[in-house]
């Protein structure tokens, strides 16, 4: 405001300026809005800013964002200390060769007032305020410099700086908000204050910012404007007022950032998120529990930025940590009020889109300052948000982003239709797992088969009244943490019943939402001959319900080898071929079965057969782009059964398809018998049936139609 504003005046005019100053205020104006919709929301702790971010967005956002808000309020403190004395020795040519001194003992009294209570430091802030408006008041009374040649938008004869340029300059006066925000812990009612303190600081600002233009406007010429940093002295009444202005607003800045930077470095140690051997940072001091130690910290990083005495590498990074500050305040208002969330309530109401506008505000400045610094600061932030991401730090309350991923699935789920369609077939498994803990190698495998292309279910029926709901909740939990420390991304499904077969049928049947059903049951297989009638009933319930079923046979000595060879015995693509081509496929490109061989096997009558079925596999397999193997095999009189334990004997993985069930169950459990007899002694084995009604001959081809004209 003091040495610039002259510049801007002189470059744009003092309708130019005008315009730059609503502009910039205005972006201020919607962070201060999203600030006041999220502080009367919620009870706001010490920490402002990171605060409040941390219980919108999540403890990693909060993070990211406040460990480099702190670290640019405890530099700010040396840039502002460093130009009081810069300004000091300007005025005073004796002190020229004392400049770091100085601001190594302005940046001790200023801690000093900070660490001897944050009341104290506040009483000092009207002194300070008293001299800006002095300063303010004797530049109204002043007089004239020099002729006015100063235009609405520019000087006649002269051109000025871009537009953009000079407006990127006069941004920063207007990002001091945060001074009160900070200090939301020693409020009393912050939920009160933060709202009015903080738009009364941005009117105020504004109307002081209109106002000044049109002085330097009348009062001086463009080479005034441009040459003399201090115009503003020459015009006032009492000069030095100008001086004590300029003092003022560089201690101020010093002492809202001495004051704040503490405070945010105390709410990130009592989270959690400073690693443990700084967790002493939390501590505070007294009733008012002053950050003591953490303001001790603060000056010594101040101190030694003002040893080093020059600042002006880092000092855009340092803007772009505050714009990205009210960047993400205004995106955490935005999705808030977005979502609706029936836990947002603020008392301050503003729309959704004024926020979102606010964040697309701070990034446009961003760029527009400093493209560079910009993208260094973001790349900064990002590597803390990773580090804290690895961390997986626990924490006590709630944030948006669960609320945010619910609206995403919502407006998903309602936007997918009913209509299948097997250009986008993706494999949604429900296992049938019981006890993961007990059957492993179900659930590895089905996480393989999915390998983020799908999604699974691990589920199990429990028998009724072995559980209540609540406990039952608690099982699904410790479920789900039990696969979180295993690293699988799965949904847990518990339901009771009288019997386990009655229950997979009701789970199956009500499983799901609105079109996001399983296509695709995996289930283990039975040895019990007791239990096969109600078991191929099962399997006969499943595929009338269109679904397609994989029955997992475990070699329990081998378990899947060394997962290089998979076998797929082939019935034909119309048929199970297709789904068992198409899960060969899902599985080879998993991490554990990465580089497995595919061999696609056909077994013919007689030499005549081969030499067509061979043509006809091996153009068949270049067609569907798996990179499977063909083999024909010629049974000369031998059985199938024999074949098969002598072709697949070294196998890591062996694919067999199952035939439909018909209306005679007795029937389908002999055969399923006969099935389970002939794949004795094979190795892991699944059993392929594939939906009724799915064309997995067009997932695996894609043919693209002809247009009919």
């Amino acid at each position: 405001m003091y040495l610039r504003f002259g510049w801007v005046v002189a470059n744009v005019g003092w309708l130019g300026s005008l315009v730059i100053v609503t502009l910039a205020t205005s972006i201020t104006l919607l962070t201060s809005l999203s600030i006041s919709a999220i502080a009367t929301d919620r009870v706001v702790r010490v920490g402002g800013a990171y605060y409040m971010i941390s219980r919108s967005l999540g403890i990693e956002t909060g993070g990211a964002v406040g460990i480099p808000l702190y670290f640019a309020q405890a530099l700010s403190v040396a840039l502002y200390t460093l130009g009081f004395a810069e300004s000091l020795s300007n005025s005073f040519p004796v002190l020229e060769d004392y400049q770091t001194p100085i601001a190594l003992i302005t940046t001790v009294v200023v801690a000093g007032l900070a660490i001897q209570s944050a009341d104290l430091a506040i009483r000092a802030q009207y002194f300070i305020m008293g001299a800006i408006a002095l300063s303010l008041l004797s530049l109204v009374f002043g007089g004239p410099v020099a002729e006015s040649d100063i235009g609405m938008w520019n000087v006649t004869g002269r051109v000025g700086e871009p537009f953009w340029a000079v407006f990127a300059v006069f941004f920063p006066a207007v990002t001091g908000i945060m001074a009160g925000v900070n200090m939301s812990g020693d409020l009393k009612n912050p939920s009160k204050s933060i709202p009015v303190g903080t738009l009364a600081a941005v009117g105020t600002g504004y109307v002081i910012y209109m106002v000044l233009p049109l002085f330097l406007a009348t009062r001086a010429d463009y080479t005034a404007l441009t040459e003399n940093p201090l115009v503003m002295r020459d015009m006032a009444i009492w000069g030095d007022a100008i001086l004590l202005g300029v003092w003022g607003a560089t201690l101020s800045s010093a002492l809202g950032s001495v004051l704040g930077a503490p405070r945010v470095l105390q709410a990130l140690a009592r989270d959690g998120v400073l690693p443990p051997i700084l967790r002493w940072l939390g501590q505070g001091k007294g009733e008012t529990d002053e950050p003591r130690l953490g303001t001790f910290l603060t000056l010594g990083v101040a101190l030694a930025a003002v040893s080093l005495g020059d600042l002006n590498l880092i000092a855009p990074v340092l803007t772009m940590f505050f714009l990205s500050t009210y960047l993400v305040l205004n995106a955490a208002a935005a999705i808030e009020g977005f979502l609706e969330s029936p836990s947002f309530r603020p008392t301050f109401g503003v729309p959704w889109y004024l926020s979102a506008l606010g964040a697309i505000g701070c990034l446009w400045v961003m760029l527009l300052i400093n493209p560079v610094a910009a993208v260094v600061a973001a790349v900064l932030v990002l590597g803390v948000y990773l580090w804290l991401e690895r961390r997986e730090l626990q924490t006590a309350w709630g944030d948006v982003r669960r609320g945010l991923w619910v609206e995403l699935a919502r407006m998903a789920i309602l936007s997918m239709g009913d209509d299948a369609d097997t250009k986008n077939w993706r494999p949604h498994m429900l296992v049938l797992s019981g006890a993961p803990m007990r059957r492993w190698a179900l659930v590895e495998l089905a996480t393989a088969l999915t390998h983020n292309r799908g999604m699974v279910t691990i589920s199990s029926v429990l028998p009724s009244g072995s559980r209540d709901m609540g406990q039952q909740a608690k099982l699904e939990s410790k479920i789900r943490e039990y696969l979180e420390k295993r690293g699988v991304q799965a949904l847990v499904r518990l339901v009771t019943a009288p019997d386990p077969f009655v229950g997979a049928e009701r789970l199956v049947e009500a499983y799901g939402i609105g079109p996001l059903v399983p296509n695709t049951i995996f289930l283990g297989d039975s040895e019990q001959e007791h239990l096969r009638h109600d078991y191929c009933r099962l399997i006969a319930k499943l595929y009338q319900s269109r679904r397609s079923i994989i029955i997992f046979r475990e070699n329990a000595e081998r378990e899947f080898g060394q997962r290089r060879r998979i076998d797929v015995w082939w019935g034909g693509l119309q048929a199970n071929g297709g789904l068992m081509l198409l899960l060969a496929y899902l599985l080879r490109t998993s991490n554990q079965w990465r580089g497995a061989e595919i061999f696609l096997k056909l077994v013919v009558p007689n030499e005549m057969a081969a030499q067509a079925a061979r043509l006809n596999l091996e153009d068949m397999a270049d067609r569907l782009r798996i990179g499977a193997k063909t083999q024909v095999i010629i049974a000369d009189g031998r059985p199938f059964p024999e074949i098969l334990k002598e072709s697949s004997a070294s196998a890591d993985l062996v694919c067999l398809g199952i035939a439909k069930p018909d209306k005679d169950m007795e029937e389908f459990a002999e055969y399923y018998g006969r099935l389970q007899k002939m794949a004795s002694g094979l190795p892991t084995t699944l059993f392929v049936l594939a939906a009724e009604g799915t064309s997995f001959e067009d997932v695996l081809q894609q043919d693209t139609p002809q247009v009919r004209r």
